[in-house]
């Protein structure tokens, strides 16, 4: 992996990051950590351990080569939000069936 995973990146963690991980972890990145003072090439990394299906399991702290991540996926950019606001301009009404009243308006 080039350069520092962002926040919201899944990454695996294997031996090519840290010899601690004899069994690859799949993990989802909160926070790099870039104001503790480490050894050059190193980086602490806040996150979650996630399961087969992506499921957060475990809240840990990694210190990890950023090098020997290996990217899985970015965040998907979120959808954009419905406002509950009606349109600026009024919507035509369907014409009415025929042999119904029409509502009288005031």
């Amino acid at each position: 992996m080039d350069g520092l995973p962002s926040p919201g990146d899944v990454v695996l963690v294997t031996r090519a990051a840290s010899v601690q991980f004899v069994r690859p972890v799949m993990f989802r990145v909160i926070r790099v950590v870039t104001e503790w003072v480490t050894y050059d090439g190193w980086t602490w990394l806040h996150g979650y351990s996630l399961d087969e299906r992506g499921n957060a399991v475990e809240k840990r702290d990694l210190f990890v080569q950023p090098a020997g991540l290996q990217l899985m996926r970015r965040p998907a950019a979120p959808a954009p939000r419905r406002t509950n606001q009606r349109p600026a301009t009024p919507g035509r009404r369907p014409a009415p069936a025929p042999g119904t009243r029409q509502p009288v308006r005031r």
